[in-house]
């Protein structure tokens, strides 16, 4: 299924710096090094088994099938409707759901490194975030990509800064940490390592937009493969640097590469170091958030189009030819769930219990994912993609990149039913991770069967 009637605005560079904002959340970079040395050992797994497969799946499968919605279309192709439907619902869903969560993150980074903590002050600024990239997007690619590219440079310009600036420390000052360390194996190294690997999600997201990129099967291959080295990079690079720069117990979890740049500023008498951080950081969230809102809007879009949604979620607007009734009531929706994370206690224990109940579910679109390259592994000229195959290796080469990719996602998935230290009820907990999922692919169920 293709939107011929959408506008193809991305270019080669557009995408590469999509990709970058839509992956790279520099607080995982501190969560990371808060842990010690032994987190680059962690990342540079990830990356071999999580990561390299996730990019290596997009190259094939948006090569051979260049349509709007990436892994919707992909699932369709391997499994048929119902399956398709399932992989996109639920990714709509969990990315509607934590919406909220980013907004509220880059809301409250920028005050607290602004203002200091105000509570008013950052549910406006959240909502302002939240519906700069809707409202942009409306108006179309060609406005609404800026907010991604923006982002992207300013994630690439961050990690540079502290690269540079914990390679300098380091060299003049020696490094606040040994810099190499192989971790012990025990359940809580290995649940943040589930964490981390799924941290680097977001290569994929690209793929969503494939209507709207001018030559996709020539340019979503190249930025996937050119933001993948970058993106590596910068988390293992970024990790190690702020490992030089302060010591692991000491670093803060949300602030703590502006933590360890202010650090390198006061040892090198560049104090103005610490300011630009923080500008960079916020600037390159907004462009995480923008990526994400865009690209989970094309997805209700696309169903919206094969009818298992309401038909108007597949209308274009009149003059900007975008998805705009999609884009309106994703934002609409989170709105509603940002409030409702804000407005009294109770309120906000709903919204956290809404939260807990999509933690399982975020991970059903990525086990589709590497389940359609392992099945259209079996044919591997299916599709539009040319004679010979992308991923090295042949048939085998898929199979092990499909392979990896579920493995991870499935290992993830299984942790993330094991409870928490302090859960008073296990019982209450796996009701609430399951059932959520249920609960969710059941609301799905129904808008399907009323399409059927």
């Amino acid at each position: 299924m293709t939107a011929p009637s959408l506008r193809r605005e991305l270019s080669l560079t557009d995408l590469v710096l999509f990709n970058v904002a839509a992956v790279v959340s520099v607080r995982w970079i501190a969560a990371a090094a808060h842990i010690g040395p032994s987190s680059l050992v962690l990342w540079t797994l990830a990356v071999l088994l999580f990561f390299l497969p996730c990019a290596l799946t997009v190259v094939e499968l948006s090569t051979r099938f260049p349509d709007e919605g990436g892994y919707y279309v992909w699932t369709r192709h391997a499994f048929g409707e119902w399956h398709g439907f399932a992989c996109g619902w639920m990714a709509w869903w969990s990315n509607l759901v934590f919406f909220p969560n980013l907004a509220l993150a880059l809301a409250g980074m920028a005050v607290y490194l602004w203002a200091g903590e105000n509570r008013a002050l950052i549910l406006v600024l959240s909502l302002l975030v939240f519906w700069l990239p809707i409202l942009t997007n409306i108006v179309g690619l060609q406005v609404g990509k800026w907010t991604p590219n923006i982002g992207g440079i300013c994630t690439f310009l961050a990690a540079t800064l502290l690269i540079v600036a914990g390679a300098l420390t380091a060299w003049r000052h020696g490094p606040a940490n040994p810099l190499l360390e192989f971790p012990s194996w025990t359940f809580d190294k290995l649940n943040f390592w589930s964490q981390i690997a799924l941290a680097l999600v977001g290569i994929e997201l690209s793929a969503i937009l494939a209507a709207e990129v001018r030559r996709p099967q020539r340019d979503l291959p190249r930025a996937v493969l050119l933001s993948s080295f970058v993106i590596a990079a910068i988390f293992i690079l970024g990790t190690a640097a702020l490992l030089a720069l302060v010591p692991a117990a000491d670093i803060n979890v949300v602030t703590g590469i502006v933590q360890g740049v202010q650090i390198a500023g006061g040892k090198l008498g560049l104090t103005w170091l610490g300011p630009l951080m923080a500008l960079l950081v916020t600037l390159g969230l907004l462009g995480n958030l923008g990526s994400w809102v865009a690209g989970a809007a094309r997805l209700p879009f696309v169903i919206g189009l094969n009818r298992h949604l309401p038909p108007a979620f597949g209308r274009l607007h009149p003059r900007f030819h975008t998805p705009h009734i999609a884009l309106l009531v994703q934002g609409i929706a989170g709105t509603a769930l940002l409030l409702l994370a804000q407005i009294g206690e109770t309120a906000r224990g709903a919204y956290l219990l809404l939260v807990d109940l999509t933690v399982f579910a975020t991970m059903i679109p990525y086990l589709y994912m590497f389940a359609a390259l392992l099945r259209l592994a079996r044919d591997p000229h299916r599709g539009a993609a040319p004679e010979h195959l992308l991923v090295p290796g042949g048939r085998l080469g898929l199979f092990l990149t499909g392979g990896s990719g579920l493995a991870t996602t499935l290992l993830a998935a299984g942790l993330s039913l094991v409870p928490p230290p302090g859960v008073h009820s296990v019982w209450l907990f796996e009701l609430k991770t399951i059932g959520g999922t249920a609960l969710a692919l059941g609301i799905g169920a129904a808008f399907y069967r009323v399409s059927r």
